[in-house]
């Protein structure tokens, strides 16, 4: 049985987690960014089935599909003024939890807590 296999995949898929929240916090900048993240989100989702990296592609998928509808939501009401503050707390929320989980991930801990 080959064991440094199995630690290489880790670092990898780690590797390839963080890459993904850089795709996330750069499409602050160049917002077509967050739809290759979600893409690689969901084609390597089986690779980290099981793995505390699990958690964080489930916090990443999550991010991107609230962040989606609080920026429609928010549009569609900025002839509102309150579309311009649901958007600004949607940013700010944004950028929260690609900060959260980025450092979480550096630290190797998973985004939810296990209850055992």
């Amino acid at each position: 049985m080959n064991t440094t296999a199995e630690p290489k995949a880790a670092d990898a898929n780690k590797t390839l987690t963080t890459v993904i929240y850089a795709l996330y916090a750069s499409s602050l900048l160049l917002g077509i960014t967050c739809l290759v993240a979600i893409v690689m989100n969901y084609v390597k989702k089986d690779d980290v089935a099981g793995t505390y990296l699990e958690s964080h592609f489930r916090w990443q998928i999550r991010t991107f599909w609230f962040a989606l509808l609080w920026s429609v939501i928010g549009v569609l009401t900025l002839f509102l003024v309150v579309g311009a503050f649901v958007l600004l707390g949607n940013l700010i929320w944004f950028i929260y939890r690609i900060v959260k989980g980025w450092l979480y991930l550096n630290d190797g801990k998973a985004m939810y807590a296990t209850t055992a």
